[in-house]
């Protein structure tokens, strides 16, 4: 089953994280199949936390791909603050 998860990448005590489709089978860090986006948790000043392709994720979600429950929440706030900020 395919998976979109987050692979974690950075330094010690730094994560970064590279928001994947991947096998559920292959290990976190390992193969993927496509990077849809990334979340800094470290992020400060002008960079930015959260990029996500949500035509991307909405394009595997309907191939049958599972969000694992972190992804599903950062889409959900991604989502959140891209309505508002078109909104304004």
């Amino acid at each position: 089953m395919v998976t979109i998860r987050l692979a974690r990448g950075g330094a010690k005590k730094r994560p970064f994280y590279n928001i994947v489709v991947a096998d559920e089978r292959c290990p976190r860090d390992g193969r993927f199949i496509e990077r849809v986006g990334y979340y800094n948790p470290m992020a400060s000043g002008p960079e930015q936390k959260l990029q996500i392709d949500l035509e991307r994720v909405e394009h595997w979600a309907a191939r049958g791909a599972k969000l694992s429950e972190r992804v599903s929440r950062l889409v959900r706030q991604y989502r959140k603050a891209q309505g508002g900020a078109q909104a304004a």
